[in-house]
């Protein structure tokens, strides 16, 4: 074996290593495991716990150097460890990041580009892969019940998720991890901002918003890589002509911590057909989306062809919904909603994802004539993204 030889098995090793860790993996366990069991993960110290938690625990060693929290942030979003975004009810900027061992892997792995990154080598891709489908294995595993309430009271604990806000509250009922990822609301805990009106467009997530009245603009402002286009993230020109120069984007990252079902976001409209894009499986993070990586356009992905009718009597106008599976994303799924020729009114359940944080995007030809809210747009174009919840008002056709 020669020199640079043995030097790239040892980077590849201990990308395994590293990549294991970040998906919680216990010491000794392969990302190939033939049947993945939640037993086989920690619950806490890997992708999936946030900043306020594994901070709490892991920052003495740099604070020490800062004299206050906010000159730690700074610094995180200058080197790309970290995001802010805005609360849109209170209009306060939040500095959202992970542990610092997962940031600074996001930062080996996306960093400037993928020829440039350890994503270079086919092997890593293939290792994305295999985690993914691994860690969607083991959240799907029933076996140890005590296991998954465990790892779901961490999860809540953690994020301080609202249980008063579930369908069903009681956690022991979620039969695996997956179950309570993608859990239901009660019916009352996301009004639909003016469900009366056909014009309004409403959150299609809990997310993290950017909306654009453009392409252009939004890859001016927010998407960087250099191939994003609507027939690359539509995957064929037929469809996408139906989307001409001009048409409006809306970007909906969801987080870990977020609700993990997707609702329309306008009504009345018809569903179309649901085509499946195979791809990637790269993490769709703000951090990532805005270096050179065309997460949306080379990811898994499935679009969903609709119709709405803001205006009574008048001639349907097509939108897109896009779903985007992420890193470590197990399953996109859809409900009877998105069934073809299914009608589905503004904030009606369309689908859902399993395990890890994810994006959906909703594209709006001009014909529909869409209009943001300012607050909304002023924020995207300051390269920000806003929180915002499943059905409140983000915009409305003037069409």
């Amino acid at each position: 074996m020669t020199h640079s030889q043995e030097k790239l098995d040892q980077e590849k090793e201990g990308l395994v290593s590293s990549l294991e860790h970040l998906c919680g993996h216990k010491s000794g366990q392969g990302a190939t495991a033939s049947s993945p069991t939640l037993t086989d993960h920690n619950v806490q110290h890997h992708a999936l716990t946030p900043a306020h938690a594994a901070t709490s625990q892991q920052r003495s060693w740099y604070s020490r150097f800062f004299p206050s929290e906010e000159r730690v942030d700074e610094l995180f979003a200058k080197e790309n460890l970290g995001n802010w975004v805005v609360n849109r009810s209170t209009g306060e900027q939040v500095f959202e990041s992970m542990p610092i061992y997962v940031r600074l892997g996001m930062h080996i792995l996306f960093l400037h580009s993928k020829k440039s990154s350890l994503l270079r080598y086919q092997s890593v891709d293939h290792l994305l892969e295999e985690l993914s489908v691994s860690q969607g294995k083991a959240y799907d595993d029933e076996s140890d019940p005590a296991a998954v309430l465990e790892h779901i009271k961490s999860f809540v604990a953690t994020y301080a998720i609202p249980l008063d806000e579930l369908l069903q509250p009681d956690l022991s009922s979620y039969r695996n991890f997956n179950a309570f990822f993608a859990r239901r609301l009660r019916g009352d805990a996301r009004p639909v901002a003016e469900h009366t009106d056909p014009t309004v467009i409403s959150s299609a997530a809990d997310c993290r918003l950017t909306v654009f009245s453009t392409v252009d603009e939004a890859t001016r402002f927010w998407i960087k890589g250099k191939n994003f286009s609507v027939p690359s993230l539509l995957g064929d020109e037929s469809t996408a002509s139906k989307f001409p120069p001009g048409s409006s984007l809306a970007i909906f990252r969801l987080a870990p911590a977020d609700y993990h079902r997707y609702h329309s976001p306008v009504g009345p409209s018809v569903a179309g057909a649901t085509k499946h894009i195979k791809g990637d499986y790269l993490t769709v993070n703000a951090t990532v989306v805005n270096e050179n990586f065309d997460v949306f356009t080379n990811n898994k992905r499935d679009v969903l062809l609709n119709t709405w009718t803001p205006k009574q009597g008048a001639q349907g106008i097509p939108y897109a919904l896009v779903a985007i599976g992420a890193m470590l994303v197990g399953s996109i799924g859809w409900s009877e909603g998105a069934a073809e020729g299914s009608p589905a009114n503004r904030g009606q359940e369309l689908g859902w994802f399993q395990y890890g944080g994810s994006t959906c995007i909703a594209v709006f030809p001009p014909e529909a004539k869409v209009q943001w809210d300012a607050d909304l747009l002023k924020t995207s174009q300051g390269g920000r993204e806003t929180i915002v919840k499943v059905g409140e008002r983000i915009g409305k056709s003037l069409a």
